[in-house]
């Protein structure tokens, strides 16, 4: 017998006696909790209540008449909830019989949820505003804070850029407001507003240096009512997140640990090796013909991997020395499904809150750090995967360009055009990085002793950045072949964000009119500092291959600002806010701009003949009309006359000697404020205690004095292209939010939350001059110099500007070269271009379920776009004859679309390859299962998840869901499998 086997078979009698020691002492300590839970004005009996023991989903409910027996130990606690009542948490101790009254939530959306500078039951909200909490965030493998939320909040749209680990993600409330300027919403993390955009290192994930499982809730702004007390940057929405404190309790320590496998999931459809050579003695010269190997490679098990990725946290939070303190510990480790591409990040929070003055002088001190160490994968083997010669092997045999198979010329030097072969381009190429970011804020509020009513808030934050990196391509690798390679570093990027922030607040019941005034008069002052040293390319010899410039950006804002919430007889709400910002980046004359707002409400449920009407728990009437303002997005100095000073190898020669020169920059002296005028209408209802509820909003938009960078007339500016004011757009839409608990008892909870938006936008006016009519602006990704997209007064903005191809009609084949003549003037040039859909979908669909059975808990997360198109560049632009072969030493593959059209050559601006790109995607599917109390000092639970589960669409290409509509080359999304276990102390 094995004595492996052996030793295992002795340890299980041990086991079991222990597993059974356990079970005897846990069920010796239980004993039988009988009582009766009845209406605390009424003084009827409740039927359905639920009662669970704390920490475990093992409970009971009430019978008919209110009552409920359960078996508890005395250090159990009971959770007693019912909806539309409040919960109560009793300790068993040494009772056999509970008499438990509960108290009616008089209003059920008495929730408190954060807003701009404070908070404000969900019930008196006036604007669009939706709270995520960490139990409704989504799950799994989580490398970014934005992603919680993506598909939970209606007219909220997140994108990842690609399926990399170190990718950011791009979020856009209700389409954006603008055109040219920033489209990102103003994040704002524990009162502090983070600054835009990245950083050395980490240029599109600047979010990701904040740890998600720190986040308690998250709470988007939507509407100008709601958004416009933070002004100049809220044209875009607001997303306020908010970390967990410590709650002051005894000491409670947690462990969760998630572990994951990512795999490739669609891959560019390129032809296979057979087909390949099918094609290529069909069709290809006898010179093409020559250059086919006797191999069968497939290029893509050659860069992509299973990839590993874990995400630890640990978190120590309750009371020292009667000072609630919360602190945590994470480690995220994500290797990219592209080989040698992974993402590592260390964070730590601390938080303290300590009161003093006998708690009229509350305290938050918050420091979160964070480092990300990335390893950044050469994505141009991407594109070699899908292109290179599928009949050649990887390795040459020689000692040449690393031992690579390269495609060169007669004298052994790698052909410029070739595409360079995609394992080398991984393993010839280290690019690394190392981000840190430490973010502070202290809170004070003070409540005065003389005027209860009355608190005085301030708030100082400290956001500061620095990312640097390394790159480094050996001589003898063929992608720089010719220039000996790359060695050098780049940065630090430094960036500092300063805050101070200072508000008044009044609030009081005015029981004897039956009012609630509650009154905010504050400052802002935040600075922002970016600075760069210069720094140069070099080559492994030390010698000079490009020059960047240093740089040194400063801005700063200044606000003012003040806001009033009225409330009478708990029907009639009023908003109104309004606030002045003065920016560093617009001139004396145009810094100042002033951004008001207001707000109605209506709680039509409380009126008298409503109110008798059982079934209604909540419904309420809102309208709201504000002004925001945006100034993200643009330069530092774009109204000052600035001039450059010229780069190595841009000097001008006097004699023998290089001088550098300076050259004037495009500048607008009188830049001003780009401002959105928005109008909100919703409604909020609830039937049943509010196990259904939900709301509708429809809203416009009227942005004005476009920030927008458009062709200059001659002669009239430094460049051709200059950032101004100039234009409109106009945007509405409809959303719709609805959350059912259909059941809800000791043993079952399956609730269910959908939300839809359908919006539209329309650019009224792109003239710098009024009264003149602009051509099409080109804009977007560009394929060859090739633009795909356009602005043009009157459409959707970054509509595809495309030829409608012409087919044949016995066939049904397009006809290379073959356009519709749509001006009828018998030739086809660029007079026939027409604007033909865009990226931005019409409607945005939001699925959540979870259905609870005892401690299993199964869940789900589905997401639609419906009516957004895609550019299959891919099929493009490797889907002709003449793309097999850019050069004579070298054969390319072809996409399977060669195979439908038979193009020769390119067909650039062909709608044909514009495609609709509606989908239906299962974001996750959960299956979780809480052991609840193992011993009585730990709670244990474990969730089994896949991410990206499934991809519904009739798009052809990678991924129906794309940057900027633009599919080319680009990155998979992984689909992902993770076990999860949590341990509570």
């Amino acid at each position: 017998m094995n004595m492996k086997n052996l030793r295992l078979q002795k340890k299980k009698p041990v086991a079991l006696l222990l597993l059974w020691l356990f079970a005897t002492l846990a069920i010796a300590q239980q004993k039988t909790i009988t009582g009766t839970i009845v209406d605390g004005e009424t003084n009827e009996s409740l039927p359905g209540v639920t009662i669970l023991i704390d920490g475990t989903q093992t409970g009971t409910i009430t019978d008919a008449n209110g009552q409920f027996t359960i078996q508890a130990s005395e250090s159990d606690v009971l959770r007693i909830s019912y909806i539309g009542y409040e919960t109560q948490m009793i300790e068993v101790g040494d009772r056999s019989r509970l008499d438990i009254t509960l108290k009616p939530d008089v209003i059920s959306f008495d929730e408190v949820v954060v807003i701009g500078y404070g908070q404000q039951r969900k019930g008196d909200l006036t604007g669009a505003v939706s709270n995520v909490n960490s139990k409704d965030f989504q799950k799994g493998i989580i490398s970014s804070p934005e992603q919680l939320i993506n598909g939970k909040v209606s007219g909220v749209q997140i994108m990842s850029q690609s399926g990399s680990p170190s990718a950011g993600n791009s979020i856009r409330i209700r389409g954006g407001a603008s055109l040219n300027a920033s489209n990102d919403p103003l994040i704002v993390l524990d009162g502090v507003p983070l600054e835009s955009g990245g950083i050395s290192g980490n240029d599109n994930n600047f979010l990701s240096l904040i740890n998600p499982n720190d986040i308690e809730s998250m709470t988007v702004l939507k509407d100008a009512s709601s958004t416009a007390i933070y002004g100049s940057r809220a044209s875009n929405g607001v997303i306020l997140i908010t970390t967990k404190k410590g709650t002051g309790d005894d000491l409670k320590v947690t462990f969760s640990t998630t572990n994951s496998l990512q795999a490739k999931t669609k891959l560019a459809d390129m032809l296979s090796t057979e087909e390949f050579i099918n094609v290529v003695n069909r069709d290809g010269s006898p010179a093409q013909q020559a250059l086919l190997g006797d191999y069968n490679t497939d290029w893509n098990d050659e860069i992509y991997q299973l990839a590993f990725g874990t995400d630890n946290n640990l978190s120590f939070s309750g009371q020292l020395k009667e000072v609630p303190f919360r602190f945590s510990l994470g480690y995220y480790n994500q290797d990219g499904i592209v080989k040698t591409d992974n993402a590592e990040r260390m964070t730590g929070n601390l938080t303290v809150s300590p009161s003093f003055l006998n708690d009229d002088l509350k305290v938050t001190l918050g420091i979160k750090g964070a480092l990300n160490r990335n390893t950044f994968a050469q994505t141009d083997a991407i594109w070699g995967a899908a292109t290179f010669n599928p009949t050649i092997p990887v390795y040459s045999g020689a000692d040449t360009f690393g031992g690579y198979n390269e495609a060169i010329d007669g004298s052994g030097i790698p052909v410029t055009s070739a595409v360079i072969n995609p394992v080398g381009l991984l393993n010839q190429n280290s690019s690394t990085s190392d981000v840190g970011r430490v973010i502070t804020n202290l809170d004070a509020e003070y409540k005065l002793p003389f005027l209860p009513e009355m608190k005085v808030h301030a708030t100082l934050g400290y956001d500061y950045a620095k990312g640097e990196g390394e790159i480094y391509v050996p001589a003898e690798a063929a992608e720089f072949y010719m220039t000996n390679g790359r060695d050098y570093s780049y940065g630090p990027e430094e960036k500092e964000n300063r805050l101070l922030t200072t508000y008044l607040n009044y609030n009081k019941n005015l029981e004897s009119i039956n009012s609630t005034v509650d009154v905010t008069a504050g400052y802002d002052y935040q600075y922002w500092k970016s600075t760069r040293p210069f720094y140069e390319e070099l080559n492994v010899n030390g010698e000079v291959q490009n020059s960047i410039a240093a740089s040194d950006q400063r801005h700063a804002l200044l606000s003012y600002y003040g806001r009033l919430n009225y409330t009478f007889a708990s029907r009639y709400m009023l908003t109104a806010t309004i606030r002045q910002d003065g920016t560093s980046r617009f001139s004396e004359d145009t810094r100042w701009g002033t951004f008001p707002s207001v707000a109605v409400g209506w709680r039509l449920s409380e009126e008298f003949f409503l109110k008798d009407i059982d079934v209604l728990s909540n419904l309420k009437l809102r309208a709201s009309y504000g002004i925001t303002g945006q100034q993200e997005g643009i330069g530092n100095y774009n109204y000052l006359p600035v001039y450059t000073i010229s780069q190595t190898g841009a000097q001008y020669i006097f004699g023998d000697r290089p001088v550098n020169t300076y050259r004037p920059e495009a500048y607008v002296s009188d830049l001003k404020w780009e401002t959105t005028r928005a109008y909100n209408f919703g409604l909020d209802f609830g039937f049943f205690n509010n196990r259904l509820s939900g709301s509708a909003e429809y809203y416009t938009r009227e942005t004005e004095d476009l920030l927008a960078t458009v062709p200059s007339p001659a002669g009239t500016n430094f460049d051709k292209n200059i950032l101004t004011n100039v234009g409109n757009v106009d945007s509405e839409g409809f959303e719709v939010s609805l959350n059912a608990v259909p059941v809800d008892n000791a043993r079952w909870t399956w609730d269910l939350t959908f939300n839809a938006a359908w919006q539209t936008q329309k650019i009224k006016n792109l003239s710098i001059i009024k009264g003149t009519e602009i051509t099409s602006t080109s804009i977007g990704p560009t394929i060859d110099s090739y633009y795909f997209q356009v602005l043009t007064e009157g459409y959707e903005p970054y509509m595809f500007h495309v030829y409608h191809q012409l087919y044949d009609q016995e066939t049904g084949k397009p006809i290379e070269g073959a356009y519709a003549d749509l001006n009828d003037d018998g030739e086809i040039n660029s007079e026939d271009l027409y604007r033909y859909n865009s990226p931005a979908p019409d409607y945005i669909l939001g699925f959540s379920t979870s259905l609870r059975y005892r401690n299993w808990t199964l869940s789900t997360s589905l997401r639609a776009n419906i009516g957004n198109y895609v550019y299959n560049g891919m099929a493009m632009n490797t889907g002709a004859l003449g793309t097999m072969s850019y050069n004579a030493y070298q054969l390319s593959n072809l996409n399977k679309s060669y195979l439908e059209t038979g193009f020769q050559s390119r067909q650039y601006l062909s709608d044909y390859y514009v495609e609709n790109a509606s989908f239906l995607k299962m974001d996750n599917l959960t299956l979780g299962y809480n052991f609840g109390k193992v011993t009585n000092w730990l709670n244990v639970n474990a969730t089994a998840m896949v991410q990206n589960v499934f991809t519904i669409t009739e798009y052809s290409g990678v991924d129906p869901e794309v940057p900027q509509g633009m599919d080319l080359s680009f990155y998979p999304r992984p689909r992902i499998f993770s076990l999860s276990v949590g341990l509570e102390f």
